[in-house]
């Protein structure tokens, strides 16, 4: 987009009390990431239910690697989350 539109839609947003264009991009990818990372955090009850069925032995090497995965996932997503959160206004 032009420098001089994109001014006109700020100036215009301002005028009638709407959001700028850019930031309804941003609160939309943020409302997409904090779902995303919901969702991942879900993954723990899926644990909780894996443990409590192995209980009885130890766990299969490959547990572990999904455990190590969803955390860094959901970290990555809280980043995100916090980035976004800190552009808009």
């Amino acid at each position: 987009m032009a420098t001089g539109a994109w001014a006109a839609q700020a100036l215009l947003a301002a005028a009638n009390g709407t959001p700028r264009p850019e930031y309804v991009e941003l609160r939309e990818l943020l409302g997409a990431v904090m779902h995303a990372s919901g969702q991942v955090r879900r993954i723990g009850v899926n644990f909780n239910q894996v443990v409590a069925a192995l209980n009885s032995g130890d766990p299969p090497p490959q547990l572990r690697w999904y455990a190590d995965s969803a955390a860094r996932t959901v970290r990555k997503l809280d980043d995100l989350a916090d980035e976004l959160r800190e552009r808009l206004p």
